[in-house]
């Protein structure tokens, strides 16, 4: 459970640092990536502990599954109450598909 933690707030964390600065079109983009980078630092104080604590209970595809799929949830509750972007059904297939991809990974065959 630990490791589901970490790696949703690591993700907060690489959703703004990667994406927070496109309501500040004004600001210059070399400020922009200096204050993306510094969000970023924070992103990867979780992102790391989260591997390192997960690799083990889960293999590296799994990780990488799981935090996929919760940078499309981030991502989503992020675009609609941050950016103000409605959620398309066509988005939402796509995700259900990315989702379906992870049955396939997390499945024992």
């Amino acid at each position: 459970m630990y490791t589901i933690i970490l790696l949703t707030i690591s993700n907060v964390f690489m959703t703004f640092a990667w994406y927070g600065h496109l309501k500040f079109k004004d600001i210059p983009l070399w400020k922009v990536v200096l204050v993306s980078w510094g969000i970023a630092f924070f992103e990867y104080c979780f992102m790391v502990p989260a591997n390192r604590l997960g690799y083990g209970q889960f293999s590296a595809a799994q990780l990488k599954t799981i935090q996929e799929i919760i940078t499309l949830i981030v991502f989503c509750v992020f675009s609609i109450f941050y950016l103000k972007e409605e959620l398309r059904w066509n988005y939402i297939v796509g995700f259900t598909f990315i989702i379906l991809a992870a049955f396939f990974i997390f499945k024992k065959w």
